[in-house]
């Protein structure tokens, strides 16, 4: 190997490491999103809520690369993030937001853990990473799947109540079109700045939503907001969006999307704590088998692409 060689390899492999560290970030933060989601939307119109959430976001991070002088915008680029913020920041996580209202904050973050199968079904359809399925990927997607059966089993009787069985089935819609838009950001491998991608994602995203907010939210809400909507609000701008997000971006612009996909099984498990010990949703012991079987896909579903990249 020559020095030339080496550099190269080493710089990936530096690259490699931080897309790692990004997507743990999302993995851990997004998880705890849900919880603070709930909170806000208890007595914030949820659509308007989102929207600031990401609006405000959007507009911190193009002000940052303003006055870093990284602003650098074209037509193809102000297209494609507006496409991916309307699938993924209005129809994907806002939505979420309004279906949070009448389901547990733990029960969405388990239907969002079904993505890694809508996205390897979507990659399959539209010839993206076909070849890399193997028997360890397959095993994994099963007893993820197994996992989120296993959840509703524990929720059947709620189905009677119609806003609940709305809310799932509109939560499993959500999840979809957050699966289009990862799989479009992946097929087309934008270009462009990570950071600038994510920004224009949000903000669009956030326009979107506010125009959805003038249709579907009830804006007398706004007399009860209480100190915690507000203080979730701040949270899911910085940490959530701010923070979270362009490290989202970035993994999926350098690692396997169906690697990148596993946060999602992830989420549930921190969503699930946080709303047993802070909103007091349920956990029964069909909940920890379903979490152990989800943990078990998540092993088998790294290390089938950890196989595959060998």
């Amino acid at each position: 190997m020559t020095f030339l060689n080496l550099y190269i390899f080493k710089m990936q492999t530096n690259k490699n490491i931080i897309a790692y560290i990004a997507l743990a970030v999302v993995s851990i933060v997004w998880g705890t999103t849900y919880f603070s989601l709930r909170i806000g939307v208890e007595t914030f119109p949820p659509f308007m809520f989102s929207a600031i959430r990401h609006i405000v976001a959007g507009s911190l991070l193009l002000l940052i690369l303003k006055i870093v002088g990284n602003l650098n915008l074209n037509k193809s680029i102000i297209i494609n993030q507006l496409i991916l913020g309307i699938l993924m920041i209005a129809l994907g996580s806002g939505v979420i937001g309004w279906c949070e209202r009448y389901i547990p904050s733990g029960l969405a973050a388990l239907i969002v853990s079904i993505l890694p199968l809508y996205i390897i079904g979507l990659n399959y359809l539209v010839g993206l990473e076909r070849q890399k399925m193997n028997r360890q990927i397959v095993t994994g997607l099963c007893l993820g799947c197994i996992g989120i059966a296993l959840i509703f089993k524990d929720n059947l009787k709620d189905f009677v109540n119609p806003t609940y069985l709305t809310g799932t089935l509109i939560t499993f819609g959500a999840c979809f079109f957050w699966a289009i838009g990862s799989v479009y950001s992946a097929k087309n491998r934008l270009k462009g700045n990570s950071l600038l991608n994510a920004a224009l994602q949000m903000f669009f995203g956030g326009l979107a939503l506010m125009a959805m907010s003038i249709f579907m939210d009830d804006y007398s809400e706004l007399q009860v907001i209480n100190s915690d909507a507000i203080w979730s609000l701040v949270y899911l701008v910085i940490i959530g969006s701010v923070i979270s997000y362009p490290c989202y971006v970035y993994a999926l612009e350098k690692l396997p999307i169906g690697l990148v996909s596993l946060y999602a099984y992830i989420n549930p498990i921190i969503a699930l704590i946080l709303g047993y010990f802070l909103l007091n949703e349920k956990i029964t012991y069909t909940t920890v088998l379903a979490l152990f079987s989800v943990t078990i896909g998540i092993y088998n579903i790294n290390r089938g692409y950890q196989n595959n990249i060998k």
